[in-house]
């Protein structure tokens, strides 16, 4: 395991190392999950691509700090992060939360990113009133008083039927987060808005989402798509809100198209 001090929290990262010259991918993981969630798509790219990844500060094995947090805190967090390990022009992919950091680098630290893989996510998600509800409800009684909603829009109704030691493994994951980190990253995600930022994107992005997503729908996604410069937009067959896990395989098939057509070569 890999740990580095940031911004006064220690992140637990993943760097797993490709041949000279080869592009660096960097995964942000979702509210409630830490970076096992991107394992079976790093399977499939080890050794086609430098690739780090880490858990969310109030995620994982990550310190929680102090919260609530906004969302620069967790984008500063993934800037000293890449500061650390010396990565520049990166493709970064982000999931739900994790889009809206990916964003958030590309605002503050345009440099370091060489093209955005946005799954998931959205330029803004939810209203305050969602988001203030929620927090309440893990405050007061917990984060497994909600799991069972929160799996309901993490994954398609096939997967609930045909997966279960999957989704109990998720649940685990789900509940066994700190209170206050999930509560603190609701409120950075409550105040989140890069409605305006979106539109100054200048590199090349793709924007994906499960078909079935039930907490990132297709529709809002593609109002980020949108938003962004000749985005891209590809809709995922019988996924959820979390691809990565449920169609990992095609999942990397339109991230690999993505990353041919603009010929995304990288440095490290």
């Amino acid at each position: 395991m890999q740990f580095a001090h940031i911004n006064g929290v220690t992140l637990h990262y993943q760097l797993i190392s490709a041949p000279a010259g080869k592009p660096v991918l960097v995964f942000a993981n979702s509210l409630g999950t830490d970076f096992r969630i991107w394992r079976d798509v790093i399977i499939r790219l080890v050794g086609e691509f430098a690739i780090v990844t880490y858990d969310m500060r109030g995620h994982g094995l990550s310190d929680t700090g102090s919260t609530p947090y906004t969302i620069d805190d967790h984008v500063g967090d993934l800037t000293g992060l890449l500061d650390y390990l010396s990565v520049k022009d990166a493709i970064i992919c982000g999931l739900s939360v994790g889009g809206l950091v990916a964003q958030g680098l590309y605002a503050n630290r345009p440099e370091l990113v060489q093209a955005l893989i946005l799954c998931d996510t959205a330029h803004k998600i939810g209203t305050a009133e969602f988001w203030n509800a929620r927090i309440d409800a893990v405050n007061e009684s917990g984060i497994a008083s909600i799991a069972d909603s929160i799996l309901q829009r993490w994954f398609t109704p096939a997967f609930h039927k045909e997966r279960a030691n999957d989704l109990a493994g998720y649940h685990n994951m789900v509940v066994r987060q700190p209170v206050s980190g999930y509560s603190g990253t609701c409120a950075a995600l409550r105040d989140a808005d890069f409605t305006v930022a979106a539109k100054r994107i200048a590199v090349p992005a793709i924007c994906i989402v499960g078909d079935q997503d039930g907490s990132t729908p297709p529709d809002l996604v593609l109002e980020l798509a949108k938003l962004i410069p000749r985005a891209r937009y590809e809709v995922i067959k019988d996924a959820g809100h979390i691809p990565c896990v449920e169609q990992p395989e095609t999942l990397v098939a339109v991230m690999r198209a993505f990353i041919d057509e603009f010929k995304l070569g990288g440095k490290s």
